[in-house]
């Protein structure tokens, strides 16, 4: 099967990408490079460095006709959606609708599209929050993501083409960017293996559902079969606080800091948790990968990536 992945320099994306070639699958992988890598592409696959708001990604559709798109390619940093909400919707929005009108026009079969658990449910009544929870997005990431969500069920009725929306609980692991929502477990990492001090935001029991890559991008697959449609959480349905993470990664990277606390981030979550049920009933996935294993697996990662930058 041909497969176009919008991020696949990102870090989600380059796993996904990785996986797809391992399995057989002819891989396309667009990529602006913003925040994407080149070094985390995989060979195997035909890459175009290209904005996902660009004219130029209908040569791509035009010149490839990929059967499944899974779209990854997004604004994900919160904050800068608070503080520059046009561009956060320039990218989240028009470039989505860029993608499903050359989609639709190209003759793709199915899309499959992150979303985000934590984000469009807002502040949580119901923990772990299932698919049916209420959506009150609190930022304009969470806005455009919900949005997005709309739209791909608006193109559904308007051209019949099939789609399965993914709410990601707070990803982590190797290759990630400090930029994401899970970001503070690359920030600790990378901080404690340096020999600086990371500094919790707020009283540290704020909690969040940490997914490891590996079982995300297993998710991906799974729902690539053709019968699959609709909204699917992907998480562990655990919350970890912020001070259990510190402590973990503390032990694990063996620095010997101990939590300091700095002032609290204006509109941050306090609890963020997803029900994953609906996807292991329907589809039979879930997590794999205790806590304890990917954080070992991404410290162990950000160490040799540190040792091979001093040298």
């Amino acid at each position: 099967m041909k497969i176009l992945v919008t991020g696949g320099a990102g870090f989600i994306g380059s796993h996904l990408v990785d996986r797809l070639v391992q399995e057989g699958h002819e891989v396309v992988a667009v990529d602006n490079l913003s925040s994407g890598k080149r070094k985390n592409l995989n060979r195997a696959a035909e890459f175009y460095k290209t904005d996902i708001q660009s004219s130029r990604l209908e040569q791509v559709f035009r010149k490839e006709r990929p059967s499944v798109v899974v779209h990854l390619a997004a604004q994900i940093n919160v904050r800068r959606s608070v503080d520059d909400p046009i561009f956060d919707a320039q990218v989240n929005i028009l470039g989505l609708l860029n993608l499903l009108e050359q989609a639709v026009k190209h003759g793709v079969r199915k899309i499959i599209f992150a979303s985000s658990g934590g984000a469009v449910y807002g502040e949580q009544e119901i923990f772990p929050a299932p698919e049916s929870h209420a959506t009150r997005p609190l930022s304009p990431y969470g806005i455009t993501k919900l949005t997005g969500e709309h739209y791909l069920a608006y193109y559904q009725y308007l051209s019949g083409i099939q789609y399965v929306i993914l709410r990601f609980a707070n990803v982590y692991g190797p290759r990630q960017d400090p930029e994401g929502e899970a970001g503070v477990i690359s920030i600790f990492a990378k901080k404690m293996l340096a020999g600086e001090q990371p500094i919790i935001n707020g009283n540290g029991r704020q909690t969040r559902d940490f997914v490891y890559v590996e079982d995300v991008v297993e998710a991906n697959l799974a729902v690539m079969g053709q019968e699959i449609q609709g909204v699917y959480n992907v998480g562990t349905g655990q919350e970890t606080t912020v001070n259990d993470l510190f402590k973990t990664l503390a032990e694990l990277t063996g620095c010997g800091f101990k939590g300091i606390h700095g002032p609290a981030k204006k509109g941050e979550q306090a609890r963020s948790v997803v029900d994953i049920s609906k996807i292991r009933q329907d589809i039979g996935w879930e997590p794999r990968v205790t806590l304890q294993d990917g954080l070992k697996r991404t410290a162990d990662f950000f160490r040799d990536e540190l040792a091979r930058n001093t040298h």
